[in-house]
């Protein structure tokens, strides 16, 4: 059975240990590199390739942020998730600027960083329950007037269900909240996504911050 090949960089020697041992009792996917440092990480990918790279954000000699740049230009094929011990927003912002696949918390259960490996390796992004959770509490609706003059800028109904959706809510929710149908929602939506050009409710939920639609 073909398996996806992975590369772990983290600096703390027992959570290497630990997540390898887990990720090595499934049959699909296999760490076949570990390293402590991004500069480790580096040298390595010069002389072999995986499939995906586990990148801590807090290392030494170069951090996940740096090595997460570089990856994207040296070898824009590899995936990455980045791991991190903290959910602060700009963090999450910074890595997913860069092109990250996925964002997990260091205190995910395992189900959730099998559910992101799965993921990624499908060609989707995955992004941590938590610290989107926690985003979504933290939403308000700007009071700054969203100023774009592209000829595909969301309507005043888009822009609402957009809200909506970043609170986390479901279509049928939205159509509740909106009074229209759930079918509507859906077509709402799917112009959201075709005009905003993301391809998931994360993206969505950076589309609106950096839009100004809603604010934390």
């Amino acid at each position: 059975m073909s398996y996806k090949k992975i590369i772990l960089a983290d600096d703390h020697t027992l959570f290497r240990n630990g997540l390898k041992f887990l990720i090595n009792s499934k049959e699909n996917f296999k760490v076949e590199a570990e390293v402590s440092n991004g500069e480790e990480l580096l040298e390595v990918l010069q002389r072999e390739t995986f499939d995906i790279v586990l990148l801590d954000i807090s290392m030494p000699k170069i951090d996940g942020f740096e090595a997460a740049a570089r990856i994207k230009v040296l070898y824009p094929q590899l995936a990455i998730i980045t791991l991190s011990m903290f959910g602060e927003d700009e963090y999450y912002f910074k890595m997913v600027n860069l092109g990250v696949k996925g964002f997990l918390l260091k205190n995910s259960n395992f189900d959730e960083v099998y559910n992101a490996l799965i993921t990624v390796s499908s060609g989707g992004t995955y992004f941590s329950q938590e610290l989107l959770q926690n985003l979504v509490n933290n939403f308000q609706v700007s009071t700054t007037p969203l100023e774009v003059e592209s000829d595909d800028a969301l309507s005043e109904r888009e822009k609402e269900v957009l809200i909506l959706i970043c609170k986390g809510m479901s279509n049928k929710e939205i159509g509740n909240v909106l009074f229209i149908s759930k079918r509507t929602v859906d077509k709402h939506r799917a112009n959201i996504l075709d005009k905003t050009n993301c391809k998931n409710t994360a993206n969505l939920v950076v589309y609106a911050i950096t839009n100004n639609i809603v604010e934390l």
